[in-house]
């Protein structure tokens, strides 16, 4: 694509990268097939092309960003579905962030629009906060019939009913499993630590996917450390715009986690949340040129892995049980099939540990949870989210496995078959607790 930026323009480090992807991009359409947005809505502007041209626009000439862009980019879903398809290598997610950015500098919401973006910035990367606000969801779930009658129409009402739809009918206190601590390896010691993040919403909604972790890895032979001080990775505040937020966040991890670098023998930071894996895998790429951070944030990047991945590079041993011989339809996060390229390892994983794996059709396309999308976006995440379902459904399953909490949570609220983390099952074939939520499966199953 041909740009004309200035030389003045492009003394700005990130308009200057922003140009590079601009100049990348062919504008051969590919991405449109893949698009979630575009595939439900035909509209070119709500495709990857369609968005790229009008970036290219606002930032071209200069101009503060218009309703009409705003519109467009706040409904990209940020799957990066168009990055797995592109045959240029567009990197797509570096030039919607860097958009936001700037509609963040230039755009002034309206009102409600700007009091529910800092309620979820305020609220979401804090567990303590996050859990309070659940038990307030809990109460007013009742009111959400009244609130679609009365409200429904508007813009706060449908994302105010899509967030008491999406509160869990149970809160989670803090358990061990969530909290900054070390736990010594059970099996044979092998000598490594691993930094297992523990993230922000993650714990609050579904502590047993942390546990699963530990219990798995400490099997193994890890000390596994939750590292005091850390907290969210910035991603959810970084995918709206909010860069200062974002990198106040991932800077405090990077020197959190140096400080473990720092004494040698740490193996890996694991995540098990791919949707942050994704953000942490780019540290390196925002602190690029910041000269006392940019080597620890490379180095974290590097020791980053998603918990399939790092499980994948290691010669397990054979299952220790034999798992029943259920059907799981594999939902593959787009944070993780795009986002970092992790496709295979999970099915491969869950096949040796003796369940029959299904790929879901459409697989590519997003299930609608997208950070905090479906509450942002609720009417597009619906669709998203009845379509995704409908595909699992073919599959006749027994069960859902993904590896990401937004997934499980959107999945979740109107699956009819228990949803768990990839994690949990492998755990229970190695050795661990059987998965909670599978009890009444099983009970039917051998009744």
């Amino acid at each position: 694509m041909e740009t004309n930026f200035s030389l003045t323009q492009l003394r700005d480090d990130g308009l200057a990268e922003a140009e590079k992807i601009l100049r990348t991009c062919v504008h051969c359409g590919f991405c449109t097939a893949t698009c979630p947005t575009y595939v439900l809505m035909g509209d070119e502007l709500d495709s990857p092309r369609g968005r790229i041209y009008q970036i290219k626009d606002m930032l071209e000439n200069d101009k503060p960003a218009s309703p009409e862009l705003v519109k467009h980019v706040d409904r990209c879903l940020s799957c990066l579905s168009c990055m797995s398809t592109c045959p240029s290598g567009v990197h797509y997610m570096h030039l919607v962030d860097y958009a936001r950015t700037h509609i963040n500098k230039s755009y002034k919401r309206p009102l409600m629009d700007r009091l529910i973006r800092q309620v979820l910035q305020a609220i979401l990367p804090y567990p303590n906060r996050f859990r309070l606000a659940l038990m307030g969801a809990k109460l007013g779930k009742p009111f959400a019939p009244l609130i679609k009658a009365t409200m429904g129409a508007s813009q706060i009402g449908k994302r105010m009913v899509a967030m008491l739809s999406l509160a869990p009918s149970s809160i989670e206190g803090p358990v061990q499993a969530t909290m900054p601590g070390r736990f010594p390896p059970t099996g044979k010691a092998n000598g490594k630590r691993i930094i297992l993040m523990t993230g922000c919403a993650q714990p609050v909604l579904d502590s047993g996917i942390n546990g699963a972790t530990i219990s798995l890895l400490t099997r193994l032979g890890y000390e596994i450390v939750l590292p005091e001080g850390e907290g969210c990775c910035g991603a959810l505040v970084h995918h709206m715009g909010e860069e200062s937020q974002s990198h106040a966040q991932a800077r405090n991890n990077i020197e959190i986690w140096s400080e473990e670098i720092d004494q040698g023998s740490l193996e890996a930071i694991v995540i098990t949340a791919s949707g942050c894996g994704t953000t942490v895998k780019d540290y390196g790429y925002m602190f690029r040129n910041d000269e006392a951070l940019k080597d620890k944030a490379k180095a974290v990047s590097d020791l980053t892995r998603d918990i399939s991945e790092f499980l994948e590079e290691l010669d397990l041993p054979k299952p220790e049980r034999k798992l029943p011989r259920l059907t799981v339809a594999y939902h593959s996060a787009c944070s993780l099939q795009h986002g970092q390229q992790v496709k295979t390892a999970p099915k491969t994983l869950l096949s040796r540990a003796g369940l029959r794996v299904k790929d879901v059709p459409e697989g590519h396309l997003c299930c609608g949870s997208a950070g905090v999308y479906n509450i942002m976006q609720p009417e597009i995440a619906t669709q998203l989210k009845t379509r995704k379902l409908a595909n699992i459904d073919k599959t006749r399953p027994d069960l859902i496995a993904a590896g990401n909490i937004g997934c499980l949570t959107q999945i979740g609220s109107g699956a009819q078959v228990p949803v768990v983390h990839t994690v949990e099952l492998l755990n229970w074939a190695y050795g661990g607790e059987q998965p909670t939520k599978l009890a009444h499966l099983l009970e039917a199953k051998t009744a």
